[in-house]
């Protein structure tokens, strides 16, 4: 079903990108836009896990490296019948973690270095068991094809911001609507962020469910994010926008601008579920 999903979000996200290049480029932009959204799709599909890891410069480790970490991911994906992930830390101070990967069979999870400081281990299981949640029920690769397209999104609207204002404004018969592409520079972004909410909050509050019961226990995960809300508050992280639904948390939660459009469910809400569990 995720299969089936995930190819209508291809289509769907697809589909916006060329009506942005239509609006910023006439039939020039809109087939241009088409040619780079089927490159990108292939490309999402294949690399993206890829690029989110770099993007974040996370380092693999093995067990003999970080063997608490690598226990707990391994007994947890044995326990949700997956085969054991690529296991990742990212050299940041805020406690976050996400997880990536086409299918299980080519997962990650990576964790900052800070969330390993901040929790006990019972709290990590349960981190670990919401992002191995992600993994088994094949959310990783709409996440990961997402953040790229979404991504693209943004970077679309802002050249045609420069071409615009090095173009002076020219038009001719093969251009867009010279408003309608203000319009589209201004609102393409938000809607790729609107997408990325979309996908991500529904899917959170089944993935908090689903991974608790992995982890044994509600408390160890609803713990964690109350941590996690708090020290995201407190310590910044340098992310990129078109990623922020891949976390556990919203990376930007601090920031009063990013939570009018966040892309996950209130931990406050999240974490109500769990206990009631």
């Amino acid at each position: 079903m995720n299969g089936f999903k995930t190819a209508v979000l291809l289509a769907g996200l697809t589909a916006f990108f060329v009506f942005v290049g239509r609006m910023l480029g006439g039939q020039q932009g809109m087939t241009f836009a088409f040619i780079i959204a089927l490159g990108m799709n292939a490309f999402a599909y294949w690399f993206s896990d890829k690029m989110v890891l770099r993007m974040y410069r996370a380092q693999e480790v093995t067990e003999a490296e970080a063997p608490e970490l690598y226990g707990i991911v391994r007994r947890l994906s044995m326990k949700a019948g997956l085969p054991m992930p690529r296991v990742y830390i990212i050299p940041q101070e805020q406690p976050n973690a996400f997880a990536t990967g086409r299918n299980p069979r080519h997962a990650a999870v990576a964790v900052t270095q800070g969330i390993m400081r901040l929790l006990t281990p019972e709290e990590l299981s349960g981190v670990i068991g919401h992002e191995l949640s992600h993994v088994k029920h094949r959310d990783i690769l709409i996440s990961s094809v997402a953040a790229v397209i979404a991504g693209a999104i943004s970077y679309l609207a802002n050249m045609a911001q420069w071409a615009m204002i090095f173009g002076g404004g020219r038009r001719d018969s093969d251009e867009g609507n010279p408003v309608g592409a203000i319009l589209m520079m201004i609102l393409a972004p938000i809607i790729a962020l609107i997408i990325q909410m979309a996908i991500s909050r529904a899917r959170e509050y089944s993935a908090d469910s689903s991974g608790a019961e992995l982890a044994g226990n509600p408390r160890y995960l609803s713990n964690a994010l109350r941590k996690l809300g708090y020290a995201s508050k407190a310590i910044p992280m340098q992310a990129n926008a078109a990623t922020a639904h891949m976390f556990i948390v919203n990376p930007f939660r601090g920031r009063s601008l990013m939570n009018l459009f966040s892309t996950h469910p209130p931990i406050e809400e999240r974490i109500r579920r769990l206990e009631g569990q």
